[in-house]
């Protein structure tokens, strides 16, 4: 490589050497957004069941209770718990009533979002006044993403909900939980696919339009070492779930 020489005007040579190129720097303008909040779909009935599955107790604890703490112990703070059929009430959780909840699971989708979206800690009417105070002070616009999870699938790991987080931080903006390669659930959608997401949320659903109108930005993340993704729907569910979960290592 040769460099140019020149003289100025007081006839010294010098030596012009050519500036490295600037470092190109990309930021996506949501990477600030770390906060992941947990979003646990629990509104139903459950008709097949014969009363709200929430209130389902198993190995212990109500389904509801098992929900709160999958997302907690994976890693999402602060979470969201939506409510219908039945009243719950669980500490260091927002409790988002859906008063459309008879429409079915899109209809709680569309409340939890829109919940994030619109929370204000100094004003917030629609919050349980008995929840933790500190849990809705962490809901708004720090919140990158949400996981959701539905409260009838007590077999799902907390380390789907870790994995899931990892792929957002990692770049990914929809990243499902997949079990041998088929996509369920857990689901997290980054904040700039909420309106969408709400958008198209309708019936039992959920996030399924959405999903599979813009399959270019799902991330399937395999988590069939971490649990099963069995719904329990009836009263037989339960008991076969219960005896696998009993005959687990």
């Amino acid at each position: 490589m040769t460099h140019r020489t020149s003289k100025n005007r007081y006839n010294v040579t010098s030596t012009c050497r050519p500036s490295p190129p600037a470092p190109t720097v990309r930021v996506r303008l949501d990477v600030v957004r770390t906060t992941v909040a947990g979003v646990l779909l629990a509104a139903g009935e459950g008709s097949r069941f014969g009363q709200p599955k929430a209130l389902v107790e198993f190995s212990g604890q109500t389904l509801a209770e098992r929900g709160v703490n999958l997302l907690r112990a994976g890693g999402a703070d602060p979470i969201l718990v939506v409510t219908g059929a039945a009243s719950i009430e669980l500490s260091g959780t927002r409790i988002v009533y859906n008063p459309a909840w008879r429409t079915g699971m899109g209809s709680s989708l569309r409340a939890a979002l829109q919940a994030l979206i619109d929370a204000d800690p100094d004003a917030d009417s629609d919050a349980d006044p008995d929840a933790d105070p500190d849990a809705d002070s962490d809901a708004g616009p720090d919140i990158g993403a949400a996981v959701v999870a539905l409260a009838d699938q007590p077999l799902v790991g907390p380390q789907a909900v870790t994995r899931l987080i990892a792929a957002y931080r990692g770049g990914s903006g929809v990243a499902v939980a997949a079990y041998d390669g088929r996509p369920r659930n857990p689901v997290l959608l980054a904040r700039e696919h909420w309106p969408e997401v709400i958008a198209t949320a309708t019936g039992d659903q959920g996030a399924r339009a959405f999903l599979r109108a813009r399959p270019d930005l799902v991330t399937l993340v395999e988590c069939g070492d971490t649990g099963r993704p069995d719904d329990i729907d009836t009263p037989a569910d339960l008991a076969r779930i219960t005896a696998a979960a009993d005959e687990a290592p």
